[in-house]
């Protein structure tokens, strides 16, 4: 395995434990407290980031998204279309993701994190060249994507680490 899979694959199960450290022994009411009533709750932080990563790996590997494939969307039961990844979002819809136990966040993330994991073992340091987005000037490599995306998750679940610490100073 190239070097550059293996680093990949280190920082996204980092991503994992530290999902897992934020949600694990959290009800729904705590995973879905938010600091003031603009700000974003853990569960929607947690749901946010995972379909992200979902939606982009799903894009870059040319195939349907887990949270549609495996009936995630279903499970969830949000208000919102299917494609929704919570970009752009209102804070009355960051507000309706709420009700969800920490084992659904969790195992939806892990499913991702598995998933992502697969792909990456198999992809070689040429692969990271790979056009997957032409919307863009200059378009978007493999490489960036997957930066953007390790970029995007370790925000979203640094500040639902915030929030949880918040959580116990109430």
């Amino acid at each position: 395995m190239p070097a550059s899979a293996a680093l990949l694959i280190d920082a996204f199960g980092r991503i994992r434990d530290s999902v897992h450290r934020v949600v694990d022994g959290l009800s729904a009411e705590q995973l879905a407290a938010r600091p003031d009533d603009e700000g974003n709750s853990i569960a929607w932080l947690i749901w946010h980031l995972t379909r992200v990563q979902d939606d982009h790996l799903a894009d870059a590997m040319d195939s349907e998204q887990l949270w549609t494939s495996e009936g995630w969307t279903t499970r969830f039961g949000l208000p919102f279309s299917a494609a929704a990844t919570g970009y752009g979002q209102s804070s009355t819809e960051v507000g309706a993701v709420s009700g969800l136990p920490s084992d659904l966040l969790a195992g939806y993330h892990d499913a991702v994190c598995e998933r992502t994991i697969g792909y990456l073992t198999d992809l070689g340091d040429d692969d990271l060249d790979r056009i997957v987005d032409r919307s863009w000037d200059p378009p978007v490599t493999l490489a960036v994507r997957l930066v953007s995306v390790l970029s995007d998750d370790l925000q979203h679940v640094g500040q639902a680490g915030f929030v949880r610490g918040m959580l116990g100073r109430r």
